[in-house]
């Protein structure tokens, strides 16, 4: 809808101004039914150019669009103060476009990145620790924007990249020699093991940060050269069984949260690619007191540590050797790394190293991501201490919260409503990340965020599930599309009307969404359709209608509706429910 009244713009506009493409032709839906289904300030923005004041460019151009427009296709036209045209569409325009998009199971999705390929790293959880919400955030996030890529014809690659070495690991296996007599056994349960592995790393963080331990810290710097070198068989098996019951440990949360990832990158497996990445190129990187660094005030940044005194590649040389890898191995287009942007300086460093030193399409197609924080009303979270919010205690806490609302609107069996409850639970933490800007920090807000009214991923689950009942009572094949019998004349109430016309904003929506990556605009949006969708079924008789015809075409919106809440939330990695 929205493409064919910028083309009846355009066309308005010829012969009366220069071309004006597309692309600068703004178009809106205001919040306020009095300044019309849509509107436009292309008057304003072509009034210095025809020099002429903007409420006389809009009155010709109302004018205008009117005469252009197909026959019966706006109800009105008008110029409205400052330099608006507002646009209402008339009855039958909305119903006729319904009837093209009432079956089309695509509805919503684009082809404006067909044939490109796009790599979204994200979470990149570090193995010996432990899966905590800030790793939730980065995934939410990360899975959103995956799929609103593959929403545009993206084929997308899901990467993960994971710090398997590095001195927190050799923390961890500090802590894991010292109480080796307790280490659980293969058998033992996986939430047994990473509560052994969180207690080793805090134990180890403790002993490296006490600075009268002289002995624990030169231990820990001797482990971390170790793990690095596989020189030593007794650290080699703490090593490997850590890293085995982590990877487990994070499969688990994956699963959870929908998300199955393409590549998988290890720290370990970047040391010599990051090596040779600075070696090759000492005209960049120069000699500090031992090390090697890139030189980040010569470009307005900050000075980084890519070899340290020791030899050793810092992360910032593995994650160099990182990037350089992505391109060799896969033919990406477009490579965007989500991180929490409390490393945003780090990043412009590393962007810039990677601009002098690597080819030149790598820092060219690579975007880096950063988000907010995500808190609780309690605080921050610190795995040093071992006082760590996993993602799991968030999850289980938010399910607890739950159980006793799905149960009092329920008849599911206990199996039926343990499924329901953890999908509403990961549903409501999505949407309470995913419907504020992703550079936003967020406090969840468990009453708010589990609530089954107002702005909250519950909300939406419910507004489909409903939609989903009145079409399964109403019996097999309804509401799949138009039917034959249907007469379109019968949707005439303005709650039918309203719905209609906020489904025809969804393709937009999803289109902007994925080119500026704010899943947050789809969020908005589909809590708007839902509020549609709740007053129509709740005013419109459709199961009880006896007409016919327009039982069926009620049902065919209906299933409208629920199709078009169903993609958005799947564009927000929310689960959809045919019952709560």
């Amino acid at each position: 809808m929205k493409e064919q009244i910028i083309g009846i713009i355009q066309s308005a506009l010829d012969g009366a101004t220069t071309t004006v493409p597309a692309s600068v032709i703004e178009l809106s839906v205001p919040d306020e039914p009095a300044f019309g289904h849509y509107s436009t300030n292309i008057a304003m923005r072509i009034a210095k150019e025809k020099c002429k004041k903007p409420m006389e460019i809009a009155a010709e151009l109302a004018s205008a669009i009117a005469e252009k427009a197909p026959a019966n296709f706006f109800a009105r036209v008008e110029a409205a103060v400052p330099g608006f045209v507002n646009f209402w569409l008339s009855d039958d325009a909305v119903r006729n476009e319904f009837a093209k998009i009432a079956g089309d199971a695509a509805y919503g999705k684009n082809k404006n990145l067909a044939g490109k390929t796009v790599m979204v790293e994200f979470t990149d959880p570090n193995p010996f620790k432990l899966f905590h919400i800030g790793h939730l955030m980065s995934n939410t996030i990360g899975e959103s924007f995956s799929r609103l890529y593959g929403a545009s014809g993206a084929k997308v690659l899901r990467a993960n990249y994971q710090g398997d070495v590095g001195l927190h690991v050799a923390r961890a296996v500090w802590g894991m020699a010292h109480a080796q007599k307790d280490m659980p056994g293969e058998r033992a349960d996986l939430v047994e093991k990473m509560a052994f592995l969180g207690d080793a790393y805090a134990s180890g963080s403790r002993a490296y940060g006490d600075e009268s331990d002289l002995e624990a810290r030169g231990a820990i710097d001797v482990l971390n050269e170790k793990i690095y070198s596989r020189s030593d068989d007794a650290v080699n098996e703490l090593y490997d069984i850590g890293r085995k019951w982590s990877l487990e440990y994070f499969e688990t949360i994956y699963a959870r949260l929908g998300t199955k990832f393409d590549c998988y990158f290890f720290e370990s497996d970047m040391v010599k690619e990051g090596l040779a990445a600075v070696l090759a190129r000492e005209d960049i990187f120069i000699k500090s007191e031992g090390a090697t660094v890139f030189p980040g005030e010569r470009y307005g940044l900050h000075t980084r540590v890519f070899i340290n005194s020791r030899g050793l590649p810092t992360y910032e040389a593995k994650e160099l050797g990182l990037n350089k890898k992505k391109f060799e191995e896969y033919p990406l287009d477009l490579s965007v790394i989500v991180t929490g942007n409390e490393i945003v300086d780090y990043f412009r460093v590393l962007l810039k190293a990677m601009e002098l030193a690597l080819p030149p399409e790598v820092a060219e197609r690579t975007r880096h991501m950063p988000h907010g924080m995500l808190r609780l009303p309690t605080g921050k979270m610190s795995s040093r201490t071992g006082d760590v919010v996993t993602g799991e205690s968030l999850l289980e806490k938010a399910k607890l919260a739950l159980r006793e609302k799905v149960s009092e609107r329920s008849s599911l069996d206990d199996a039926e409503r343990e499924e329901v409850t953890e999908a509403i639970a990961v549903g409501a933490i999505k949407y309470s990340i995913l419907k504020q800007n992703p550079g936003q920090d967020i406090i969840f807000d468990f009453e708010k965020s589990l609530s089954f009214e107002g702005d909250s991923g519950p909300y939406l689950q419910y507004a489909y599930a409903r939609l989903k009942s009145i079409i399964r009572k109403a019996g097999e094949g309804s509401g799949s599309g138009i039917a034959a019998e249907a007469d379109l004349a019968e949707l005439g109430s303005e709650a039918e009307l309203a719905l209609i016309r906020k489904l025809f904003e969804f393709p937009d929506v999803v289109a902007r969404a994925a080119e500026a990556l704010m899943p947050n605009a789809v969020a908005t949006y589909l809590h708007k359709l839902a509020v549609a969708a709740n007053k129509f079924y709740e005013t419109t008789p459709i199961l009880k209608d006896e007409n016919a015809p327009r039982r069926a075409v009620r049902l065919a919106l209906a299933q409208g509706a629920a199709r078009t809440i169903a993609t958005g939330l799947s564009l927000l990695g929310i689960k959809t429910l045919e019952k709560i």
